[in-house]
């Protein structure tokens, strides 16, 4: 007598293969935006150590230093009293080379094929990750040598972001859900943690391994990606996404003029309906013009919103374990594993953005909320944050969700339902363009945040609070027109409600 089937193999039989695939790439891009974010990380985590207060240590007695030598620990160029400036200046020689080369990525994602342009960059980040650590093993104190790695690394790491969105984009279409891609950029944070926790290991003793394994990782996974990303459904006969009706729009979309009733949200596809449509090749249409991408509607807004956001995220980024180290005097390591607190809020913050954004169908109001509410967090932080271990850990993993919520969302499901444009109609690669400007205005913020964060940190970590408070003010003032048209839209919908109401209470 035979047993019934396996209650594990129904649950296996229930998705077809077409669904497995689509997890698989899903599951595949996660890893490697992960290991991008991982490799960006140890800088924060070393910075303790490279300049500490080394009175609280012993030193070896086979030290070469006098005995009056307080900067004996640290590793030069770092042991300055400018210290703060020069790792602002390291900072910023990656975030400067990001910006840059971000918007100049997407037009090399859109001409090169995606597995070998994503390949490439991760070994060259990898790479380069591990030589900024070698300096530590080489001995090299040399100001110019950091900054020239962090330069390239910032250039390779650029291959990231619009080619992963591209690769979901040729999966999955443009009607990306703001929950799923709340669940799936949890990849940034995901792999700050893992940067941090990676770097916390050896930061006290040979802190170049910090930046050594990290690299490696990130290598081995270009390999993965040489051998395994799969660029389109085409390519292993699955079945095609549907982007776009006979008349250019996608099913169900909104007047693409009319950001009031949400041209940037299309509410019935989603990442989980694969799409049906015939799999007989199509002419492929030409990529979107810079310009072009800029004149569909809520673009520059949300581009100039996500640069003050990002500049508040990366300076958290790059500089909260050193606060935490200054401030609440922990070691490096402790100061690295309490930061990454900020990163567990931000995948709290990304899905809890995602999926209030799909309930009241307004991207633009879940963001400006959060920011409002994030300002008086931050000030909060700073005053009482360091008063106690649970204080500091509510705060900051609040501070993480309501920081990171609105940039989760804005270089997710906001880049991707304006990828939704009839201009656009459905093309993949043109959603690379869009995507580029977007996360490379924001990359502007990245740079300048760690930077002025160099420059005001001497005059009191009070000051840095107040740049990043008003700089969170900015971006939610941007997003004001956005905001206004969707309280309009939802006002007329409601009228339109009622007045259905009232048709059916007294007809005629």
């Amino acid at each position: 007598m035979r047993s019934a089937l396996a209650p594990g193999v129904w649950f296996l039989r229930a998705f077809s293969r077409d669904s497995w695939f689509r997890g698989f790439i899903l599951l595949l891009t996660f890893f490697i935006y992960t290991c991008y974010h991982m490799s960006r990380k140890p800088i924060s985590v070393v910075k303790s150590r490279l300049h500490q207060n080394c009175s609280e240590l012993i030193k070896p007695i086979n030290d070469s230093h006098s005995l009056n030598d307080t900067t004996w620990c640290d590793w030069a160029p770092f042991d300055k009293n400018n210290y703060k400036e020069l790792l602002g200046a390291v900072d910023n020689a990656f975030l400067v080379a990001y910006a840059i080369g971000m918007f100049i990525s997407g037009i090399f994602g859109e001409r090169l094929p995606l597995r070998y342009y994503l390949s490439a960059g991760m070994l060259l980040s990898g790479l380069f990750t591990s030589l900024f650590g070698l300096g530590y093993f080489w001995n090299i104190h040399m100001l110019w040598y950091f900054v020239l790695i962090q330069i390239c690394n910032g250039l390779v790491q650029t291959t990231g972001w619009p080619s992963v969105v591209t690769c979901v984009g040729n999966w999955f279409g443009k009607g990306k859900r703001g929950l799923i891609m709340g669940i799936w950029n949890s990849h940034t944070s995901v792999g700050n943690i893992l940067g941090s926790l990676i770097a916390g290991i050896w930061v006290n003793e040979q802190w170049g391994l910090s930046f050594v394994v990290p690299g490696i990782i990130t290598a081995a996974m270009g390999v993965i990606t040489f051998l395994f990303l799969i660029e389109y459904p085409e390519d292993v006969d699955c079945t095609p996404p549907q982007h776009h009706t006979s008349d250019g729009l996608e099913e169900n979309q909104h007047n693409p003029e009319d950001l009031g009733s949400g041209p940037y949200t299309n509410k019935e596809s989603s990442l989980e309906t694969p799409a049906r449509c015939s799999k007989e090749p199509s002419t492929q249409p030409a990529a979107i013009s810079f310009l072009g991408a800029l004149r569909i509607p809520g673009v520059v807004e949300f581009s100039l919103c996500l640069l003050f956001a990002k500049l508040v995220s990366y300076t958290f980024l790059y500089w909260l374990p050193l606060y935490i180290f200054n401030v609440a005097h922990f070691n490096a390591k402790q100061a690295g594993d309490l930061s990454t607190l900020f990163d567990v809020g931000g995948i709290m913050g990304g899905i809890m953005a995602g999926l209030i954004s799909d309930y009241t169908n307004g991207r633009a109001t879940t963001c400006c909320i959060m920011l409002i509410l994030a300002a008086p967090m931050m000030f909060l932080y700073n005053f009482i944050g360091q008063s106690g271990i649970i204080n500091s850990i509510v705060m900051l993993i609040i501070c993480g969700a309501l920081v990171n919520g609105p940039y989760a969302l804005i270089t997710t499901a906001v880049s991707a339902d304006l990828g939704t444009h009839q201009s656009l109609k459905g093309n993949a690669k043109a959603l690379s363009t869009v995507t580029a400007i977007i996360d490379g205005t924001g990359s502007i913020g990245a740079a300048l945040g760690p930077l002025l964060a160099g420059l005001i940190s001497p005059t009191g970590w009070n000051n840095v609070f107040y740049m990043l408070i008003s700089a969170d003010i900015l971006a939610c003032l941007l997003l004001c027109r956005l905001v206004y048209k969707e309280i309009l839209a939802w006002k007329s919908s409601l009228g339109r409600d009622r007045g259905s109401s009232l048709a059916l209470t007294h007809p005629r």
